[in-house]
């Protein structure tokens, strides 16, 4: 079987700890922020951690690489 490549798209957008958590952005944070609240544009600028549903596929995307 041939090597993995990393998914280049994936590897700018995520993360990974070193612990082995993979961290992201949260979406929602580009435009139309007039309507949004302080609360909720202040809580969007944090990362978070990967659904554990989407881990593994993540980690496969991003197994070409270290």
């Amino acid at each position: 079987m041939p090597k993995l490549k990393t998914h280049r798209g994936a590897a700018k957008r995520i993360r990974k700890t070193a612990s082995g958590k993979l961290m992201r952005r949260r979406a929602y944070t580009s435009h139309i922020l007039e309507k949004k609240t302080r609360k909720r544009k202040r809580r969007l600028r944090s990362v978070t951690v990967v659904s554990p549903a989407d881990a593994p596929v993540l980690r496969r995307m991003l197994a070409g690489g270290k």
